[in-house]
């Protein structure tokens, strides 16, 4: 080899290094400004401990990525000439976050600021169909989204479909999803078939993991640190975040709550045990203690949402049957909560899914348990609180982990737009 090929070898590779450098210093920018807000390009040299002249190059090349912005004069130091604060920009840039669930498809989009641009949710009996026709479902509710948000002028960067059960995220594959009767589905490959190569590749994930990520966020501006999900929907879902991250288990299988024997039951799951806790405050186990086979608020084929509202109006109305069950699944959730309270040792407790929207009936009965159980008077139970993002969690997870790709790498935007 000459000297001169040498040379040429060694510029290629120190240009790569430079170029995996920047990468990682744009993500960094990005997500300061996605984390603490608009702020002035000192404040960010300062926060990020990047020369200021770096700095500015690299805002100039996130503004002609669409990724930011210059607002309004920063006045915080209280002297000297202001300078113009650089926050998220991203309104034309989107991501799509999915959910499927025994019986619904959910779909939520949100903008790289995280404000919703689209919603939907289509009744589905998932446990009914094959996992052929659920993706062919599937696939149709991704198409209409990607032409919905692209009506608005919005790009999607990312896709991302929450499901229920074991999930490898890195193969796509559903292992094990006992609710929707899926065993070795694979979901990214054959969604892959079913949308063909213009469409961006769908990435899978557990859906409780994707709740509880989504979840812990709402609590940032608090500093909550250990938090403790329980969602429930046609099983119960849960997640645990520990000093700040998702625990994950040795198999990545941490968080199958709604599997756990924490009740008195010998009822069968689906998973093919008998006892599991979601046996008994489980949507369905809800459903069955209000209502027989036949009625309206059984029917999988109707909206979940309006179906809990059927619920809830029997509840207002005093129906006794109707007060019964809520109080049953209320005592075995406090019963439950107050085990894995004891486990966790969470800071707060989120009841998500169902177990917010009937959050009258469930948290007494939950704060109740937790006090009458306390160890020691002057040490504070966890704090027991309903989701704010309902039903939508998981979809809405889904969607933030889609746009996290764009903030590890802010380039793929560009490459997006090449397409």
């Amino acid at each position: 080899m000459k000297t001169g090929d040498k040379a040429a070898g060694t510029v290629s590779i120190d240009a790569s290094k430079v170029a995996t450098v920047r990468r990682t210093n744009l993500g960094l920018i990005l997500q300061l400004l996605r984390d603490h807000g608009a702020r002035s390009r000192s404040r960010i040299a300062t926060e990020s401990g990047l020369p200021k002249a770096t700095v500015s190059s690299l805002i100039g090349e996130l503004v002609e990525r669409g990724l930011v912005r210059e607002g309004e004069a920063d006045r915080s130091r209280g002297v000297g000439r202001p300078g113009q604060t650089v926050g998220l920009d991203g309104t034309t840039i989107g991501a799509l976050g999915l959910e499927i669930d025994a019986d619904y498809i959910g779909i939520l989009a949100l903008n790289l600021q995280g404000t919703e641009i689209h919603r939907d949710r289509m009744a589905l009996d998932v446990r009914g169909l094959s996992p052929e026709d659920a993706l062919g479902a599937l696939a149709d509710v991704i198409r209409a989204g990607i032409a919905a948000v692209e009506a608005r002028g919005v790009r999607p960067v990312g896709i991302c479909l929450a499901t229920p059960g074991v999930v490898d995220a890195a193969e796509g594959t559903v292992v094990f999803a006992p609710n929707l009767g899926w065993r070795d589905v694979p979901v990214r490959a054959w969604l892959r078939e079913r949308l063909g190569p213009d469409v961006l590749e769908v990435e899978v994930d557990n859906d409780a993991r994707l709740s509880t990520v989504a979840e812990h966020a709402q609590f940032a501006p608090r500093k909550v640190t250990d938090l403790l999900l329980l969602t429930g929907e046609s099983g119960v879902a849960g997640g645990v975040i520990t000093n700040g991250r998702l625990l994950r288990g040795h198999a990545d299988l941490a968080g199958e709550i709604g599997h756990a024997s924490l009740g008195l039951s010998d009822e069968p799951c689906p998973c093919g045990r008998t006892g599991c806790w979601e046996t008994v405050v489980g949507l369905g186990a809800l459903l069955r203690r209000v209502a027989d086979a036949d009625d309206p608020v059984r029917d999988a084929s109707r909206d979940l949402e309006e179906r809990m509202a059927d619920v809830m109006r029997r509840a207002r109305d005093g129906d006794e049957r109707t007060l019964a069950a809520l109080e049953g699944v209320a005592q075995s959730l406090a019963h439950g909560v107050s085990i894995l309270a004891d486990i966790l040792n969470p800071q707060v407790i989120a009841l998500g899914g169902y177990f917010a929207y009937f959050g009258d009936y469930f948290l007494p009965a939950v704060e109740e348990r937790l006090e009458s159980r306390r160890m020691l008077s002057d040490f504070p139970h966890a704090e027991v609180t309903r989701s704010q993002l309902g039903f939508s969690a998981a979809a809405y997870g889904a969607a933030r982990f889609a746009l996290g790709a764009v903030f590890q790498d802010p380039t793929l935007v560009a490459a997006a737009a090449r397409r």
